[in-house]
Parts: C-alpha cells; structure tokens; sequence
C-alpha cells in the first residue's frame, strides 16, 4: 500500500469494528479518504458506531452486503482475527484489491524505528521485557501493536528520537507488504493457529514476514535453538543476532557458567560481541520471572536491547527487576502453602509445556478450552514427570482426560457446564484446591483458547484470580 495521504478522496473500505479498525478508520479520515467500516454485528453491539458516523465515516453493521467490495474501492484494511476465507475478504483478493493489516497501516505513517517481536509463544513478555529496559536506559519507548494500545494510535504519536516496540502476530503479519522494522524478532515457531493459517507453510510463511523487508542495515534477532528459526536464516538479508540457551555462541546472546541450563542458577546470561567479547548481563537466578522459557525471553529482550544501544549492565537491571505480566504464569496467591499460578495466556500446547516446566514443586494442573484439533499427546510425559492431579473442562476437557490416564494419573476431574463460564472455572478452581497440599502449585494453564467459554484469555484469567482469592 501507499502512505495513507495517498488515500485522498479515495474509497477505503475497514472490515472490523474493534480498536484497531477504529484506529485506522479514524486515520484514513484524517488524510482525506473516504472510509467505510462494516462489521458483521449488529447496531446495537457497536458502540463504536455513533463516534465514527460523527466523524463523517461511513458504518454498515449486521452482515457483510455484496455491495461493500466493488472495483471502485482503493484498499481493504482488515482486522487480524478475521480469516481470509471470509466472504468479503474472498471478494477483495478475487478482484484484485490490496488488503493489508493495521500494522502496515501504522509503520506508513511512524517517524520511530520499530523494533518488531513475533513468535508462538513469549510474545507480550519479551515486548513488555524489552519496553522496561529501554525505559530504564531513558530511551522513551512506545510499546503497542499486539499488547494493547493499536498500532495507528501509537505511530501517529511517536517521535523521531523513540523507539516503537511492537508485538506482532501471525494474523497481523500475513497482511503486511512492505513493513520494515529496524530489529525484527523471532521467537519461537510452534504448531498453532491452524483453524486460521490451515498448512504450518502459511503459519512460517506469515511470521517470516517480519524479515522480508529488512536490509543489510537492519537486525534480525533469532532464536538460534529453533530449527525454523534456524532455517529462516539463510533467507535472512539483516544482520542477525542470535541468541540460545543451549550452546554457548561465538557472537550473539547465550547462557555460559558451570552449568549452561537455563534452569540452573548458576549460569549467566552473557551478549558476546562482534569481537567474542564477553559481556556479562544477569545470573539467571536473579531474573524477576520463574521458568525455563522466560530464560529464553531474557535472552531474546537482551539480544534486541542490545541492537537498539542499551549498556549491559542496565539490561541486567531491568530483567532483575521484571515482575511478568498478567495472565502469564502469574503469581496470585500461597492458601495454606500452595501457590496458584495464572497462566491463562497458555492457548496451546507448547504454552503448557513450558509452563509445567517452570516448577519443580508437584503440580494441580487445570486446563482445556476450545477444540482445535490438537490431541494433547505431547503432553503425556509432562503429566508423568510433573503433574499429580488434573481438573479439565471446556470443549476438550476428554481428550486431556485421555492424555492424563495415558501418563497414569489417577487423580483427575472433569467439570462439565455449569450454569455460567465463570461458575464452571470458580468450580475447576475449588476441585483443584481439594487436590493439592502445602507445597504443591495450582496453575491454570489450559493449552487451548479460550473462546468455547469465554469472551478472551484474559477474561478467564481474571475469573480464575478471583476464584483463588475466594478460596
């Protein structure tokens, strides 16, 4: 797409009605377009409706008409979430017309380098991680995209002298043309989202996105443990960085001490220059979140920190003093001497695993949600080794029954509906209280989303700390 200037007296047609589709109706506006949104509800479930009509944009509500996509119109923006198998995606691409995200939107119009993070899992950790360390270096970051605030919204705003840090999905990246962040960062790639990407070629294809407009000028931060990362990299024009926690790097961000697992205490996390200088950053004991893999978020936050210009030893400070973030195994509470974790941003089964892998202490584990045809056999050994009790509900609270007496767990609950979403969880909840003894955890790490139940994650995140507190 052009720069939305290039819109004026132009036909721009948003498909969605939820803040980042206002956002960009609202800048399209702006510029000069003439904007139409249209969302499949109804009126009265779009409150949004009434601000945009008064702005002078048009609103179609209730369905998508034929009428909405004709050759007359200049670009389509649509919202991530919805597939490209819906209908007036379908009309789009068969006529021929661009339809973009609201992430290319928003890097047209941003005076601020971006620093772009992707990946399947650690996503609105590693952003919110890199966010705090380079506040801490009074940098003034602006964090937005996938995270909270819309992308439109922020860019409009930052500066020049900033940086913008962005958390990116697959849905938003595979509607992206020429985006082009100065440091791009590639977690992780698991399995997931195949009711929306349906081949993991178009999931990687959509995540590798976020590299295909850098240049040699440009940083690619990769995670050199993962073997599509790995392979990603000969397609790589940016200078990479990499980072592990598995070998120890000749140039780039890994663990080194006695002991270079990520769950040993002792190890440290070291950035080696360009000369194989080493630089220590933190002792992995001092990093303010528990787990293995937000080890790997350090040294992915650490790696990128360092590409934007931040000291060691101020990133050092920050990953000490990082508490996490909501919903992402988050302490709640110790009743009794059990401690209940939330990590209800677990929607899928690599999340999980990471999870159970957090805790050496024996695990009350409640889980299951919507069914996207996962099996859950990955995780048998996980509830063999780490797991003494489960409480399952959602749509796939029996296929996790099956995977818990494949591993042999005996002590396992199925809670069926009850009369609300909210009741079903505070009961999991109450079940999986009765398993547990002093010195056990509770985690609520259902992988699997969450919509089968309830409105989003972090609703059922909220409902779960409140369930706790209730005890």
């Amino acid at each position: 797409m052009n720069h939305p200037r290039m819109y004026r007296d132009k036909e721009v047609v948003v498909l969605g009605l939820a803040r980042s589709g206002v956002a960009a109706a609202k800048l399209f506006r702006e510029y000069g377009a003439r904007v139409i949104v249209n969302d499949r509800k109804e009126r009265a479930q779009c409150p949004e409706a009434d601000p945009l009509e008064a702005l002078g944009i048009s609103v179609v509500c209730g369905g998508h008409p034929d009428e909405l996509i004709h050759p007359g119109v200049s670009l389509v923006v649509k919202n991530p979430g919805i597939p490209y198998t819906a209908a007036p995606v379908q009309r789009a691409l068969k006529l021929g017309l661009e339809v973009v995200t609201e992430v290319e939107v928003a890097y047209h119009i941003c005076r601020a380098p971006m620093i772009g993070i992707t990946g399947s899992n650690g996503k609105t950790t590693t952003t919110t991680w890199i966010g705090n360390i380079l506040k801490a270096a009074g940098l003034r970051p602006v964090v937005a995209g996938n995270i909270g605030t819309p992308l439109c919204e922020a860019a409009s705003e930052a500066a020049a002298d900033q940086w913008m840090v962005v958390e990116l999905s697959s849905f938003q990246l595979k509607g992206t043309r020429m985006f082009r962040p100065r440091i791009a960062c590639l977690l992780n790639v698991n399995e997931s989202h195949m009711d929306y990407h349906h081949t993991m070629e178009d999931y990687i294809q959509s995540k590798a996105n976020i590299f295909a407009n850098q240049t040699a000028d440009d940083i690619a931060v990769l995670n050199w443990d993962d073997p599509v990362c790995r392979q990603l990299a000969g397609k790589v024009r940016a200078h990479i960085v990499p980072f592990s926690s598995r070998q120890a790097l000749p140039y780039g961000v890994c663990l080194e001490g006695e002991d270079r697992a990520a769950d040993d205490a002792r190890a440290f996390v070291v950035y080696r220059d360009r000369q194989g200088i080493a630089h220590p950053v933190v002792n992995v004991g001092e990093i303010g979140v528990p787990g293995a893999h937000n080890v790997e978020n350090a040294l992915a936050a650490t790696a990128a920190s360092v590409a934007a210009g931040v000291r060691p030893e101020v990133i050092g400070r920050a990953l000490k003093e990082f508490r996490g973030v909501e919903h992402r195994l988050e302490f709640v509470a110790d009743k009794r001497g059990v401690a209940y974790f939330n990590d209800s941003k677990s929607t899928n089964v690599a999340a999980a695993i990471k999870a159970l892998e957090s805790f050496r202490r024996p695990i009350v584990l409640i889980a299951g949600g919507q069914d996207r045809n996962v099996d859950f056999m990955e995780l048998v050994p996980y509830f063999r080794e780490r797991v003494k009790a489960i409480v399952t509900l959602g749509e796939t609270r029996d296929k996790l029954i099956r995977a818990a007496k494949l591993a042999g767990l005996t002590r396992i609950r199925s809670v069926d509906n009850e009369t609300s979403a909210a009741e079903t969880l505070r009961k999991a909840v109450r079940e999986a209280s009765g398993f547990a003894e002093s010195g056990d955890v509770v985690l609520l790490s259902p992988a699997c989303a969450s919509w089968d139940m309830f409105a989003s994650y972090e609703e059922r995140g909220r409902i779960f700390k409140e369930s706790v507190h209730n005890l």
